[in-house]
């Protein structure tokens, strides 16, 4: 099915091809599976205050945002850099800029939001070095296709399920950009955070490698535009000057969730979260 889309998508005319993720979008809403259930779910906590039809809205908006993504992934390959470059919007850039320009690396954490991969792309087009980390999907043809994808953004693209800290800090320590999608870790290595009215559980991994490498940790949110996507930087995450590791572990990713959360809920259509993420148990959703 990945591979029919991206030969098709590609092939269709850009407003063909958008449609037709409006199209598949509203289909998957109106049947109401698993992944829609839990969207909205997760939406119901971002935004308790909405009615049943503006909480219904908003899933809408939503799952058009997430399959303009996939649309955007599916057509990549035929994008030149000028589309890339010009295509996005920065905000508070100087976070990121400054934070690379010290020559210790810099780590940035986002959430899954908007086109995180478009985000990339953009930074290496401009001839900045980047690794970041790729779940191991299944099957395993599916895994490379997407391993390809990154790498041809220019992207050093490290397989999840390897032992990846190691690298990643080695990375870190020769200045290189190393972008973490930080906002849900359900393993038993993930850090408790309050998010907005519950406890869930993200990665220890952003905050752990700024401490062992010297690293800044900055936060980001990539939220679409009408034309492309816009990247907002947060100031650089402090280290607590007191505390054991795991206690300023526990702090800064605390932070990173504060973050994650206020962007969300500034922008929540463009927050692609179809998984569960707290662990609290579900909102109760209203009549």
């Amino acid at each position: 099915m990945y591979a029919t889309c991206w030969r098709i998508l590609r092939a269709l005319p850009a407003t063909s091809a958008y449609k037709f993720g409006d199209l598949v979008a509203e289909l998957a809403r109106s049947k109401n599976g698993k992944s829609i259930a839990r969207l909205r779910r997760n939406l119901q906590r971002v935004k308790p205050e909405f009615s049943k039809s503006e909480l219904e809205a908003l899933v809408k908006k939503s799952m058009r945002s997430y399959l303009r993504y996939w649309v955007d992934t599916f057509r990549f390959p035929d994008w030149s850099k000028e589309q890339i470059l010009n295509s996005v919007k920065t905000i508070n850039e100087k976070y990121f800029y400054e934070s690379l320009a010290a020559g210790k690396g810099l780590i940035v954490a986002l959430p899954h939001a908007g086109n995180w991969d478009h985000a990339g792309a953009f930074f290496c087009a401009q001839g900045i070095k980047l690794t970041t980390v790729v779940e191991h999907l299944k099957p395993e043809r599916l895994f490379r296709r997407f391993l390809a994808h990154r790498e041809a953004m220019g992207m050093e693209a490290l397989d999840l399920n390897l032992r990846v800290t190691a690298t990643l800090a080695e990375r870190l320590r020769s200045g290189t950009l190393v972008a973490l999608v930080s906002d849900r870790d359900l393993s038993k290595s993930g850090i408790k955070v309050n998010f907005f009215d519950g406890i869930a559980k993200m990665p220890s991994g952003p905050a752990a490698l700024a401490l062992q490498t010297g690293a800044a940790l900055v936060t980001a949110y990539v939220s679409y535009t009408e034309t492309g996507i816009c990247i907002e930087f947060e100031a650089p995450i402090p280290v607590p000057v007191s505390g054991s590791r795991e206690d300023k572990i526990a702090t800064m990713t605390q932070l990173c969730a504060d973050s994650f959360a206020r962007n969300i809920s500034r922008y929540p259509e463009d927050w692609h979260m179809l998984q569960r993420i707290w662990i609290d148990g579900d909102f109760v959703e209203r009549d």
